[in-house]
């Protein structure tokens, strides 16, 4: 049985943040809603900075990657940057495997990643 996935999507510091309040990220269509909600967000508010909180999930599928490069190509022509914080080792071992470690930013939980964020 699939769960409802959904976000909540805030501001803080100048930055996005987008908390993931799903543990299981696995729906096509739940995922595609979503993206829908995040990409408008984006063109709507042009944030610079973009945090993904992961602190909820325990699984995600592969369309969960895709959206993440969208919205850090969408923000790379303003200098833009999107961070994961708060991610399980498990899932973060995905990141590692498809070498995505290498072009995003980890942090252990939001705070810590709005703080640097906002330093930067």
């Amino acid at each position: 049985m699939d769960e409802k996935v959904s976000v909540e999507i805030t501001n803080e510091a100048n930055t996005a943040v987008v908390v993931f309040k799903s543990a299981s990220i696995s729906n096509t269509e739940e995922i595609a809603a979503v993206s829908k909600q995040i990409r408008e967000f984006v063109d709507s508010n042009n944030p610079k900075k973009v945090i993904f909180d992961f602190s909820e999930v325990r699984f995600f599928s592969s369309l969960v990657l895709g959206l993440l490069l969208e919205i850090r190509a969408k923000l790379q022509p303003l200098n833009g940057e999107v961070a994961i914080s708060k991610i399980n080792p498990q899932l973060h071992r995905v990141f590692k495997i498809t070498n995505l470690d290498k072009i995003f930013r980890f942090f252990p939980d939001r705070q810590n990643a709005i703080k640097a964020m906002s330093v930067d």
